[in-house]
């Protein structure tokens, strides 16, 4: 159960999840330094000041390790956020089912769902999927911004490039194997092409983890109008992302980032719209983010409590607020969830 300490006023008494969170990229990478308990040490106060009870958390793969270790270093993240659990008892639990977030919200531990950003660790075995499936991961991301085996991804600006296509046959074959096992889709850093292919062929649910409104950013990152409405439609979700380069060109600030939330709102009304923070102060000095001159417009978890009060200045009610900063993120997990 949360304590008083935890958040700001609303966010210590509702459920706050955010959907999509590096942590595995950053622990592993502060483990092979010779840091132990990073999450407990770096991480943990500031989850604790914005009363989060969740977090997706991705497995990514830098282009460094492509394509040859690409396995072993989402298995290594995966190795690193377990040993984290051992070591830091009772903090945060890495979640397989709707029964483990309610059993670590109980305990007053963070929830942690583990989601592949990119399919590259599967290269071109169907069978790892299940193998990650047994580990704990439970969303696949098809594609980051780059081409793999499975569909092409969306660029962070312009960029010169061949034909374009959506799903391979690969990325055919493997939708249809995470529909089986019982995975959600994170349709995020996909191309349009991409987009349109899985809401056609997958029937699960499928969320937009971190991607603002293109119409406000126009940038391949951000959604379309008819892209939001199809997610709607879907009972999907669009996870507010923090990031400057997505959130405005002329005054990447909180203000800026509420525009999307007021545009979806406006759009299809709250029911699809989460956090999706991608906050990536911590790991910016690398492509592509270093040479976009980004940063994260929601600073850290704790100033949760900032954009919440810039929500309740712009006339948002508490349901709203709420619906926004967790309930709709609980809604999509305990549906998809076993």
């Amino acid at each position: 159960m949360k304590s008083r300490e935890d958040g700001g006023e609303l966010l210590s008494r509702v459920f706050v999840a955010d959907g999509h969170f590096d942590l595995p990229l950053m622990v592993l990478a502060r483990r092979r330094r010779g840091e132990r308990r990073v999450v407990e040490r770096v991480f943990l106060e500031s989850l604790r000041r914005g009363g989060v009870d969740l977090l997706i958390c991705s497995l990514f793969v830098p282009d460094e390790y492509l394509p040859e270790m690409a396995l072993r270093q989402a298995l290594d993240q995966v190795a690193a956020l377990r040993e984290e659990e051992l070591e830091s008892p009772g903090l945060f639990r890495i979640c397989r089912t709707w029964s483990d977030v309610a059993s670590a919200g109980d305990s007053g531990a963070v929830a942690v769902v583990l989601s592949f950003e990119g399919a590259e660790p599967i290269g071109t075995d169907l069978a790892l999927l299940r193998v990650f499936h047994d580990l704990g991961v439970r969303g696949l991301g098809l594609a980051w911004s780059r081409r793999n085996a499975a569909a092409d991804g969306c660029h962070f600006r312009p960029l010169r490039e061949g034909r374009r296509g959506g799903l391979s046959p690969f990325g055919v074959e493997l939708l249809a194997e995470a529909a089986r096992l019982g995975y959600f889709i994170d349709v995020s850093h996909l191309n349009d092409e991409g987009f349109w292919d899985v809401l056609d062929l997958f029937e699960g649910p499928v969320l937009a983890s971190h991607s603002n409104c293109r119409s406000l950013v126009p940038v391949a990152r951000n959604l379309t109008d008819d892209q939001i409405r199809a997610l709607a439609a879907r009972q999907g979700l669009v996870g507010m992302n923090a990031c400057s380069a997505f959130v405005s060109s002329e005054r990447p600030d909180l203000e800026s980032f509420a525009d999307h939330i007021d545009h979806i709102r406006d759009l299809v009304g709250m029911g699809p719209v989460c956090l999706g923070l991608d906050l990536c102060d911590a790991i910016k000095d690398g492509p592509p983010l270093s040479d976009l001159q980004a940063f994260d417009v929601v600073r850290t978890h704790g100033a949760l409590k900032d954009l919440d009060r810039v929500l309740a200045t712009r006339g948002y009610e508490e349901d709203q607020r709420a619906a926004l900063v967790g309930a709709n993120l609980h809604r999509f997990l305990k549906g998809a969830l076993p």
